[in-house]
């Protein structure tokens, strides 16, 4: 299977080390599928998908300690005050906009990095690996770099699949991530996804596969 993606810095540098000083949490997220849906709906009608999308991304925020920091087109940039809550967000999404049933696919990459603030921006490797994450995972899918999974612990209220390895191009080194899912053995799952990042508890690493990636564009 081959992963689309961009470029990115080397994230080795951040990985098994937790949150340090300077770094963030960020979300990217798109809809899969969006252009497509804007030739054949129209432009009127697929700006009315997106902005939907993102009021319903903003009115989840504030559980979440999440803060708004761009939109373009279909793509939204967030930024999580703790590795747990992005994890916790970015679940909610995906499940609540596949509920709702009238959304294209959205995909979000979660990763924890270095970056600086500018007028109101973001700039550095933590920003650059979310968005290649995004663009990385499939549609309904929440890809979690291995940094922000070892700072945010592993629990029970979140399921991660094999870790994978994604050469990107230009990157001596791959990037580590997991895609991740809510789990179904609490009593109200919409309840237990506000609930994530109170529910933390470390487990042991998985076991390492390898997936080669390479990038457009």
């Amino acid at each position: 299977m081959i992963w689309h993606t961009v470029r990115y810095l080397n994230p080795e540098r951040y990985v098994r080390h937790g949150v340090q000083n300077g770094h963030q949490t960020f979300l990217f997220m798109d809809l899969v599928g969006f252009t497509a849906l804007t030739a054949e709906q129209g432009d009127e009608n697929a700006a009315e998908v997106a902005i939907r999308f993102y009021s319903h991304v903003r009115a989840l925020l504030p559980d979440h300690c999440g803060e708004e920091i761009k939109t373009i087109g279909d793509a939204m940039m967030v930024r999580c005050d703790e590795p747990r809550q992005a994890i916790a967000l970015a679940l909610r999404i995906c499940h609540e906009l596949g509920e709702a049933g009238d959304f294209p696919p959205v995909r979000i990459g979660v990763h924890t990095g270095s970056a600086v603030s500018r007028d109101g921006d973001w700039y550095g490797s933590g920003v650059n690996v979310a968005s290649r994450l995004c663009s990385a995972a499939g549609g309904g899918d929440v890809l979690v770099s291995d940094t922000t999974r070892e700072a945010a612990g592993a629990a029970r209220w979140v399921e991660f699949g094999e870790r994978q390895l994604h050469w990107l191009k230009n990157v001596p080194e791959p990037v580590a991530a997991r895609s991740a899912s809510a789990t179904q053995c609490s009593h109200s799952r919409r309840r237990s996804l506000r609930k994530l990042a109170k529910l933390v508890t470390r487990r042991p690493a998985q076991a390492l596969s390898l997936r080669h990636s390479e990038v457009t564009g």
